[in-house]
C-alpha cells in the first residue's frame, strides 16, 4: 500500500470544501503506527484498521482509476468494455483481446504513476463468455477458465435449453471458511439453550443465504444448509454426552 498523501488530499479536496475536515483527514493519515512500543510514523499509505481507510482507498481509486478507465473506453477502445470494481477488486470485460491486451499495459503504467501495483497472482486476461466455450473448443482447447469475484466462483454456462448463461457459485473455501466459523461459534455457544442456539444460528445462516442465493447455486446452498444441520447436530449431540458423564459423576 503506497497511497502518496498528497495526491490523496488533492483528490479529497476536489469535493470537500471545509478545511477542518481535510485537517482532520491529514491528521488520519500521518497519525503513525505503534508495533512493540516503537511509533513509527507513516509517510505513505492508509491507516491499516481504522474505520476511514475503506473510505479513503475507495477515493484514491476512484481518481487513479475509474475516471482514466473510463477516459481509456472513450479515446480507445474498438469495442464494448465493462467494468466493475468493488474496493480493490476489478473485473473489465472487453469484446476484443487487442483492447484487454492494451489496457492492462497503460493500467499497469496509470497505477505505477500513484504508487500501486497489481497483484500479479490475481490479474490476468482470460477468454469468458457467450462464445468462449465454442472458440476454444474449436482450438482444441478445454473448457473456458473461471474467476472468483466477491465470493462467487463465475462460470461460463449453459442453461436448459443451450443458451449461453452465467452460472455463479459460491466459493468453496469460503464456504469451508464460514463452516469452520459456525462450528466455533456452536462450540462457545454449547451451554445455550437450545432455543438460543436455534436463533443466533438462524440470523447467521439467513444472513448467509440471503447473500449466495442467486440463480445457479441453489445446488451448494442445499449442500450448506445441510453441513449447518449436521453441525449442530453433532454439536447437540456432545453436549448430551458431556451432560451425562457430569451427572453420572455427581451420583
Amino acid at each position: 500500500d503506497r497511497v502518496s498523501h498528497e495526491w490523496l488530499i488533492r483528490f479529497t479536496e476536489h469535493r470537500i470544501g471545509d478545511r477542518r475536515v481535510i485537517r482532520l483527514i491529514r491528521k488520519w493519515l500521518t497519525a503513525g503506527t505503534s508495533e512493540e512500543g516503537q511509533w513509527r510514523a507513516t509517510e505513505e499509505g492508509t491507516p491499516q484498521g481504522a474505520v476511514i481507510s475503506p473510505l479513503l482507498a475507495n477515493i484514491y481509486l476512484h481518481y487513479v482509476f475509474d475516471l482514466w478507465a473510463h477516459q481509456w473506453r472513450r479515446r480507445y477502445a474498438t469495442g464494448n468494455v465493462v467494468m466493475v470494481r468493488y474496493a480493490d477488486d476489478i473485473v473489465i470485460g472487453f469484446d476484443k483481446r487487442y483492447d484487454a491486451r492494451r489496457f492492462r499495459i497503460a493500467m499497469q503504467r496509470r497505477l505505477r504513476e500513484f504508487g500501486l501495483t497489481v497483484h500479479p497472482e490475481k490479474t490476468r486476461l482470460m477468454e469468458f463468455g457467450r462464445f468462449a466455450a465454442e472458440n476454444r473448443a474449436i482450438r482444441g482447447k478445454g473448457k473456458p477458465e473461471t474467476f472468483n469475484f466477491l465470493g462467487f466462483t463465475h462460470i461460463s454456462g449453459k442453461d436448459r435449453n443451450g443458451r449461453f448463461m452465467l452460472i455463479r457459485k459460491t466459493r468453496r473455501d469460503r464456504m469451508t471458511a464460514t463452516l469452520k466459523a459456525i462450528k466455533d461459534g456452536l462450540r462457545r455457544r454449547w451451554h445455550y439453550s437450545i432455543p438460543e442456539q436455534g436463533k443466533w444460528l438462524r440470523r447467521v445462516v439467513q444472513g448467509y443465504l440471503n447473500y449466495h442465493s442467486v440463480p445457479g447455486n441453489f445446488p451448494t446452498m442445499q449442500k450448506f444448509r445441510t453441513h449447518v444441520t449436521n453441525l449442530w447436530r453433532r454439536a447437540l449431540r456432545r453436549r448430551s454426552q458431556k451432560d451425562d458423564t457430569t451427572w453420572t459423576k455427581a451420583n
